[in-house]
């Protein structure tokens, strides 16, 4: 199919003109994940292969998608599950553990044997899959179930009247929630937990119907079919779940965010995978700074001396050391830092999170390696320590339910209440000292413009979308105000911090703090921030509450519009990844377009009817070009792209035909004719392509462009001969936000003062444009410490280029990125400007 006919099915198919297509029935493996496990952040350098299907279906609309929500009625509430068929090459198959396709049955013969058991589908995975909820309860009457409801919403809305409801108190029933197999070829957690949920449904002693009556036990039986199946870490569009949860960009993160939310858990485990000895969390320092974490380590640390015991009780040599990070490891070797994994994710929810690893590796050159028969061993020790986890954890909720809820309670108070962070003493559990202090001062309200003020409208949008999506509280002001001295327009949003779930409010959208001096390494990423990287004007208020009338917002008011008159040119600017997702929309369409600098585009008047529809899908806004405007026509550029995983959903996402090459298939005989411009940020290098590879890139770049980021892709810069630029590289494992001057015409044109680095870049030399420099104290937030004594470090990238673009020795032009501007599919406010440098080179 060709693209611009693909493109319009896009968009028929956006407007529900056309149906959606089925899932595939044999969905490829999806691309692969380097890294296992070990000390120190993760940054892919793996090529991507294959068409990411969730990418594809955003270009669908900006629309935010509809939260699952349970049934509003009582339990047991039964699905017949669809039943998939069956699937020798199941990976799961060879370690004698339950195979996808078998899940569904099981969970169908658990249901009809006992109501007890109730099994619903919470959403699909990135290639379609179903993904169960499993809950656990004693049978509940539709009245009862309401009342566990309106007691949940309590604690939550009114924690003030939770604790005083006597009823509440004794009746509510304890939520205890376990996501299994997060890490596709970490398998054995769904092992564990459907082990435990059948000795819950066919158990007959008093105390196992005693619990039930007291307790919800909600299991996601596998978070990632698709990586279970292939015997991979990351899901079928090659994303490592358990970084998402910040960002949401994945099927799999969004249903767990929905399940955490609808559930309130007080206790959640994400079981995991294989450390050699068994690991309980809670982590190490840095702790997370928004935590209420005096009321998390209260139970975290015992919780976790419990199940150490279990595991330790199940008599194996192989179980006999259990390593609980707060208590065991050094600051920075495991820390709960940042919001993107389950377990810190879920603490803002109001849960007291743990990641278990449970011990012995089977996955990777293991899988391949070892005898069956030793793999199945290993195996079945994982599934005991993964069922003993998950049984001493409901024994600990049980125990301690009077305390879990009281801690809950205040939680949401605290939030309410605009409490500050509490002072954590010495001594408040074994090993608490000052390396575990961290505390935040909570602003009053962030407040996002509307109107001239706002940077980009669809950027805000997204945002609010966002948030709201996240339970977070949101409001939409109903007059103009003035609030720190500052006016802002009717319609403006307000995210007052006097709310329950402050912590995760403040965690997206506050900038971060620069932890470099704290600790000496992190395990992964140490900074991010909505507000700064997330493209829309958000504005912080220290002290002063908004003075005004507000109305809850559930969606984000639309943000299309063309407001040039009939008869006139459109213009639009690429300011925001909607707006470049718009653009690519209408090139789909057939529309001709112009362009008068790397950021503005000037759509004919008759296109209108194209434009307006495309302004209402995208949320993007189409004004009245000058009349005097002259453009340079320009066409759909076609991509070829030797990129990581997340930056090939972020290109798709945005609209772009992207063939993937890499060295191996370029030396294959991959053809790349046609191809507009080539982005390198993985998987090629110049220098190992063969005669045959080699002829088909010197073509391109003879008459096309290149982007390129990284270490990768600086290196084919080098080897190519394409920029006179030197690329000097920092500490490999520095990461976070920081500030930039944009200097340049390209990348530099209306892009924001922040971006985001992992493995930081910056180029020396001559002979090319700056387009982007490091400021002169470029770490915002983050941990960034030199690589050698006066080497490597942000006193050394200060002021360097950080992106250059001009043309190259061959002929063609290049734009190389010394910064992360897709990064994991985050840092949506900066991929206008890698779009522009995509436009700019195939020009």
């Amino acid at each position: 199919m060709s693209r611009s006919l693909t493109g319009f099915c896009a968009v028929l198919l956006a407007a529900g003109l056309l149906p959606a297509a089925p899932a595939a029935a044999a969905p490829p493996d999806p691309a692969p994940s380097t890294r296992d496990f070990g000390n120190g952040p993760e940054r892919r350098e793996t090529a991507a292969s294959g068409a990411p299907a969730a990418a594809a279906a955003a270009l669908r609309g900006a629309a935010p998608a509809a939260r699952w929500t349970p049934k509003r009625q009582g339990y047991p509430r039964q699905t017949e599950l669809r039943v998939y068929p069956e699937d020798p090459a199941d990976r799961s198959i060879k370690l004698g553990l339950v195979p996808y396709h078998a899940i569904a049955p099981k969970l169908n013969a658990l249901q009809a044997a006992s109501d007890r058991v109730s099994a619903e589908v919470v959403g699909q995975s990135a290639l379609g899959r179903d993904l169960y909820l499993v809950t656990v309860t004693a049978p509940e009457t539709a009245a009862e179930a309401a009342r566990q409801d309106r007691w949940r919403a309590l604690i939550e809305d009114d924690p003030r009247a939770a604790k005083r409801d006597r009823a509440l108190r004794r009746d509510y029933k304890t939520p205890v929630w376990i996501n299994a197999n997060i890490h596709g070829n970490e398998w054995e957690g769904t092992d564990g937990a459907l082990r435990v949920i059948e000795r819950l449904a066919t158990a007959t002693d008093a105390e196992t119907t005693a619990l039930l009556a007291r307790t919800r036990f909600y299991v996601t039986v596998t978070n990632n079919p698709d990586g279970r199946i292939a015997g991979t870490r990351a899901n079928g569009a090659g994303f490592d779940i358990n970084r998402d949860h910040a960002t949401s960009s994945q099927p799999e993160s969004r249903a767990v965010r929905d399940v955490v939310i609808a559930t309130q858990p007080f206790v959640m485990l994400d079981e995991h995978g294989y450390t050699g000895n068994t690991l309980i969390e809670p982590g190490t320092p840095p702790h997370g700074q928004n935590y209420e974490y005096d009321l998390y380590i209260r139970h975290a640390l015992p919780n976790a001396l419990g199940m150490e015991q279990a595991v330790q009780a199940l008599g194996r040599p192989e179980t006999a050391t259990v390593d609980i990070p707060f208590r065991d490891y050094a600051p920075g070797d495991w820390d709960d830092w940042p919001p993107i994994f389950t377990p810190m994710y879920a603490i803002y929810q109001g849960a007291v999170g743990h990641t278990v690893e449970i011990p012995l590796r089977v996955n990777n050159n293991d899988y391949t390696t070892l005898p069956v028969a030793e793999l199945r061993r290993r195996s079945e020790i994982n599934t005991e320590v993964a069922e003993a986890t998950i049984e001493a954890t409901l024994r600990y909720a049980d125990t301690h339910r009077t305390s879990l809820l009281a801690g809950q309670i205040e939680q949401f108070r605290r939030g309410w209440a605009g409490a500050p962070s509490p002072e954590i003493p010495d001594g408040f559990v074994a090993g608490f000292g000052p390396e575990d202090r961290y505390a935040t001062e909570f602003p009053r309200a962030y407040v996002i413009p509307a109107g001239d003020a706002q940077r980009s409208p669809a950027a805000a949008a997204r945002l609010v979308d966002h948030l709201v999506a996240h339970d977070v509280r949101v409001t939409r002001a109903k007059h103009d105000f003035t609030v720190a001295g500052r006016g802002y327009r009717k319609g403006s949003y307000v995210v007052d911090m006097h709310q329950p779930k402050r912590g995760l409010a403040n965690v997206m959208l506050e900038a971060g703090r620069d932890i470099s001096d704290l600790v000496p390494q992190m395990y992964d990423i140490s900074g991010w921030s909505h507000r700064l990287l997330w493209g829309a004007t958000v504005d912080v208020s220290a002290a002063a509450a908004p003075r005004v009338t507000t109305s809850p917002v559930t969606v984000a008011s639309r943000t299309g519009a063309v407001t040039t008159p009939a008869g006139r040119d459109l213009a639009l600017t690429l300011r925001d990844g909607a707006d470049v997702r718009a653009l690519n929309a209408l090139l789909d369409l057939g529309v001709k377009p112009s362009r008068t600098s790397a950021d503005t585009v000037i759509v004919p008047a008759s296109a209108r009817a194209a434009a307006e529809t495309v302004a209402d899908r995208f949320g993007v806004r189409f004004v009245a070009a000058p009349r005097t405007t002259t453009g340079v026509p320009f066409t759909a550029p076609v991509i070829a792209a030797a990129v990581s995983a997340d930056e090939l959903f972020a290109l798709r996402e945005m609209g772009f035909d992207v063939r993937t090459v890499s060295t191996a298939l370029l030396n294959a005989g991959a053809d790349l004719s046609g191809v507009d411009t080539l982005v390198v940020s993985s998987g090629l290098s110049y220098a190992q392509l063969n005669a045959t590879g080699k002829a088909e890139v010197d073509d391109l770049l003879a008459r096309g462009g290149v982007v390129t980021r990284g270490a990768t892709g600086a290196a084919f810069n080098a080897a190519a001969g394409l920029l006179p630029a030197t690329a000097v590289t920092g500490r490999g494992d520095a990461n976070g936000v920081v500030a930039v001057r944009n200097t340049g015409p390209v990348v530099g044109t209306g892009s924001l003062p922040a971006t985001f680095v992992y493995s930081p870049i910056w180029f020396t030399g001559t002979g090319f444009t700056v387009e982007q420099r490091y400021a002169a104290d470029p770490l915002i937030a983050g941990h960034w410490l030199p690589s050698a004594p006066g080497a490597g470090g942000p006193e050394q990238a200060a002021g360097q280029a950080s992106v250059v673009s001009g043309r190259t020795a061959r002929g063609g032009k290049a734009v190389l990125f010394g910064t992360e501007p897709l990064f994991r599919a985050h840092p949506k406010g900066l991929y206008a400007q890698f779009a522009r440098a995509l436009y700019w080179t195939a020009e």
